[in-house]
C-alpha cells in the first residue's frame, strides 16, 4: 500500500468493554457482538500503523493490541 507500514489490530475479549470507541472510528474493521456486546476483528485486521496505534490508544479499557 504505497510504501505505508500495515498492522494487525487485535481485541482482548477479556478486557473489552464494549463502549465501540473502536466501531466508531473504524466500522469496516470493527464490529460490536450483538449478543456479547464485545469488539470483534471483521476481515484481516489490517490498518496503517499510525492509524492502528490511535485506535489503540483510544479504546478505553486498552483491549485493542497491535501486531506486525
Amino acid at each position: 500500500m504505497n510504501g505505508v507500514e500495515m498492522v494487525r489490530v487485535v481485541v482482548d475479549a477479556e478486557k473489552c468493554i464494549g463502549i465501540g470507541q473502536c466501531e466508531l472510528l473504524e466500522p469496516e474493521i470493527f464490529r460490536l457482538d450483538d449478543e456479547t456486546a464485545i469488539s470483534v476483528v471483521v476481515g484481516d485486521g489490517l490498518l496503517p500503523c499510525d492509524r492502528a496505534s490511535l485506535i489503540a490508544d483510544k479504546c478505553p479499557s486498552a483491549s485493542i493490541s497491535i501486531g506486525r
